[in-house]
């Protein structure tokens, strides 16, 4: 198996992929990277009121993002029903953070329910049912979309957009923001704002959530009027962040018909910013330290 395990600083474990020479979670903690990226800007604890959940896990990998959002839902209410879609290429992770014993100091009802979702790829009781979908995310998340499928909560997390474009396309996000409730909302650890245009794209309202373990923030998104207020006044865009949405750097990628490689991705990509009239990322970092000098 192509995963090296990690130890990260909350004590929680993670692995380093070899394939796309990133980790899965940053070093300051994979679960704490779970809560507090993911869970607490979704709101997932206050949707939980409710007595029904829905979640979409684009890129379910080892499943903290899942299991951290099961323990804060039935921390909040007990009696909670969940539905949990996944979406996974590689089958082999989930079952490899098993074997590496990842979840040995959580409950023995999580971890039951991580094996089953890893090697099943199906979880079933009386308060929680799980599909894990196995596929190219593109492939799957259209299979999502004529489901009928909508998401409270979506949590997005493919490995960075220089590794795995494929996953951050126009087409893509548009298509993950269609299995997106109304008065849903939606997670993600990047700031990119490649990857923000493509939220604001597919028709979404963007903040920018509390850095964690490193010093970009990551982005929450949902639609207005629905999640307006709680973005804009909880996780608002600074002012830097605004403009660099005008910059090469916001130019988004593009894979018109969801099926094209990682390569040919970044070369349109590439081809787009080349041709480009917008200011370019290092003119518009270069007045943003002449008009605000950092403080000492």
């Amino acid at each position: 198996m192509d995963f090296l395990p990690q130890v990260t600083k909350d004590g929680s474990l993670t692995f380093f992929s070899g394939e796309f020479q990133e980790s899965f979670h940053s070093l300051y903690g994979a679960k704490q990277e779970s809560f507090l990226k993911f869970v607490i800007p979704t709101q997932v604890p206050l949707f939980a009121q409710t007595g029904n959940v829905k979640i979409l896990d684009v890129c379910y990998g080892l499943g903290y993002n899942t299991a951290v959002a099961l323990q804060s839902i039935w921390g909040e209410n007990p009696n909670c029903r969940v539905q949990v879609i996944g979406l996974e290429s590689d089958p082999l992770v989930p079952q490899a953070a098993i074997c590496h014993n990842v979840f040995a100091d959580w409950h023995q009802q999580y971890k039951l329910i991580l094996r089953e979702i890893a090697f099943k790829h199906c979880y079933q009781d009386d308060n929680l049912s799980v599909r894990l979908i196995i596929n190219d995310g593109r492939k799957s998340i259209q299979e999502v979309f004529s489901s009928g499928f909508l998401a409270d909560v979506i949590f997005l997390d493919p490995f960075s957009p220089p590794h795995c474009p494929q996953l951050w396309t126009v087409e893509f996000i548009k298509q993950v923001a269609l299995c997106l409730q109304p008065g849903g909302l939606l997670a993600t650890y990047s700031c990119a704002a490649a990857v923000r245009t493509a939220l604001v794209c597919a028709g979404l309202i963007i903040g920018s959530t509390t850095p964690v373990g490193r010093r970009t923030p990551g982005t929450i998104a949902g639609y207005a009027p629905h999640q307006h207020n709680y973005i804009t006044e909880t996780y608002p865009l600074g002012a830097a962040e605004i403009e660099h949405l005008n910059t090469r750097a916001a130019i988004p990628y593009r894979d018109p018909q969801l099926q094209d490689k990682a390569p040919d991705i970044m070369k349109r990509r590439e081809q787009e910013v080349l041709t480009s009239t917008l200011e370019s990322t290092s003119q518009w970092r270069k007045r943003w330290l002449t008009n605000h000098p950092p403080t000492q």
